[in-house]
């Protein structure tokens, strides 16, 4: 770009040709400052006009940057030169307000097109998922199709990120069948986002059988996708296995790759393969590790019980630990039961993220778990000093093609009583199998750790709703935002036993398939 800018510099005279070059590379470049301050000179310039190239350039530099003052101004400039309602200035302020967060003024512009193509469908698809409006993409992708558009590529890709957001199974299935009959199955660019959405939504078995149907046709996201999804469902040594076959088959693996197989060793305790794996990045493929991979180290070295070669890990890391560094740290000093530590690793986490709740409970549980409940308070009450709010724990179950979501003692559901009742049945049948409530991080009964709380937390009343309205033979997927606690762990490795159903819960860390009385993560998430 430096060599274009010194031809624009050098021009006795700039038509509007000129200036929307410029602007455009610089979009392109992702240099969003400079197209915004030469957009600024063509309006000083004075000499020639605005169209849509210039108008949407600069709309897209204003989206990507958070510019949304200039972004009304620029609004405002092409209502005055009548360029509002052209397709691709209209795409460019909707795209503009919904990345800066103004849903209601994008759904307003949106509403008042007089035609919508596919490209303004799915950039309102894609602004509900970054603005985390999953179920609105779905309606939204409903809505075109009844509307007579045509999906394309970007359409299926965003409506699948959506479900695999909310872990809805059997929608996903739905818009496969309507990828494969639309001709696209087989297309580089679905692979990723169908393996990701199968996977995320519990089912590992439909995500590599439709890997397999695509193995002619894999690029590096697509096996990356697929190793990611056996690391998250606990199968370390199988990622491994898919890393090493990618590398045969001649495909070099990725920045994003390393992450996967890197967390794959760390899940299985592969600590030698693991450093193998990472000095590799930099002596064979070029890669420059990032905070992700020194992360997985960290979590790797603590998921083995070795944290102080993790913390001197940390300390002699070549650039500065973030936030998912001292949080892999966190974890591991957490899982371990190492307080003194843990407070130490926290004190640095409230510097760097002080608006992450997680943290916060991780060190409040700690003190709980040894017994310092003075203290466990103490962190509860400088979290509602500094404003800091705990993220209300939600669970996702789809029964049916229909999303549901619970919340802690939930009573909204039509089928409340039967719910609570299957509750009370299960109750009643694991403490028959010696069930104990592991009261261990309770502070105070508002916190709902005492006992009968712990049993009405989301994750059970979706299990209860599963079990009540599922074929008994069918496999029970339920999504968790937040961490699963360890009492509903455990009573999801003893319903799994005593019913003998097949419970796959994907909380905020990973994924937990339970079966047979035990669960695929080996009691360490």
């Amino acid at each position: 770009m430096a060599s274009a800018e010194k031809v624009f510099d050098e021009m006795p005279v700039r038509n509007l040709v000129s200036w929307n070059s410029l602007v455009a590379g610089f979009v392109r470049n992702r240099i969003y400052g400079k197209a915004i301050m030469t957009f600024r000179g063509l309006l000083l310039d004075g000499e020639v006009g605005l169209d849509q190239v210039s108008l949407s350039s600069v709309l897209s530099a204003c989206a990507n940057s958070g510019e949304l003052g200039f972004g009304r101004q620029v609004h405002a400039r092409g209502v005055k030169a009548g360029a509002d309602g052209l397709a691709y200035v209209e795409n460019a302020l909707i795209d503009m307000y919904l990345k800066c967060r103004c849903t209601e003024e994008a759904r307003v512009l949106f509403e008042s097109m007089e035609e919508r193509d596919v490209v303004s469908w799915n950039i309102v698809m894609m602004g509900s998922v970054q603005n985390e409006h999953y179920e609105e993409v779905c309606k939204c992708f409903s809505a075109m199709r009844r509307d007579g558009i045509r999906a394309d590529i970007a359409s299926f890709s965003t409506v699948l990120q959506a479900l695999w957001c909310i872990a809805s199974w059997g929608q996903g299935a739905t818009i496969h069948a309507q990828i494969v009959k639309a001709g696209y199955a087989m297309h580089c660019s679905i692979g990723s986002p169908l393996i990701t959405m199968y996977a995320k939504c519990g089912s590992l078995a439909d995500a590599y059988r439709y890997f397999e149907e695509i193995n002619n046709n894999l690029s590096v996201v697509s096996w990356t996708a697929m190793i990611a999804a056996y690391q998250q469902h606990g199968h370390g040594d199988r990622a491994t296995e898919l890393f090493n076959e990618m590398l045969e088959k001649g495909i070099e693996p990725d920045y994003i790759t390393f992450i996967c197989v890197l967390s794959a060793c760390s899940h299985k305790g592969l600590i030698d393969q693991g450093f193998r794996y990472f000095d590799s990045m930099s002596k064979i493929y070029n890669i420059v590790a990032g905070h992700e991979h020194y992360a997985c180290i960290v979590d790797m070295l603590g998921r083995a019980g070795k944290l102080e070669e993790a913390k001197k890990f940390v300390d002699n890391m070549p650039i500065k630990p973030d936030a998912s560094v001292w949080g892999a740290l966190l974890g591991a000093c957490s899982n371990r039961g190492e307080l003194e530590m843990g407070e130490k690793v926290a004190q640095k986490l409230f510097e760097i993220e002080p608006d992450n709740s997680g943290n916060y409970v991780l060190l409040s549980n700690m003190y709980a778990y040894h017994g310092k409940l003075e203290e466990a308070k103490e962190v509860r009450r400088l979290m509602g000093c500094k404003g800091v709010r705990k993220e209300t724990g939600c669970s996702w179950i789809d029964v049916k093609n229909k999303t549901y979501i619970f919340v802690v003692q939930d009573r909204s559901h039509s089928r409340t009583k039967e719910i609570y009742a299957m509750l009370r049945k299960l109750e009643d049948l694991v403490k028959e199998k010696g069930y104990v409530a592991d009261t261990r991080f309770a502070v105070n009964d508002v916190d709902g750790y005492k006992e009968q709380g712990l049993w009405y937390h989301s994750e059970r009343l979706a299990l209860a709703f599963g079990l009540i309205s599922l074929p008994a033979d069918a496999p029970i997927r339920i999504k968790k935002n937040l961490r699963t606690c360890v009492d509903c762990h455990g009573v999801m490795k003893l319903v799994s036993g005593i019913l003998q159903r097949e419970i796959v819960i994907r909380d905020i860390n990973r994924f937990h398939r339970f079966a047979h009385g035990s669960c695929s993560c080996g009691d360490y998430w």
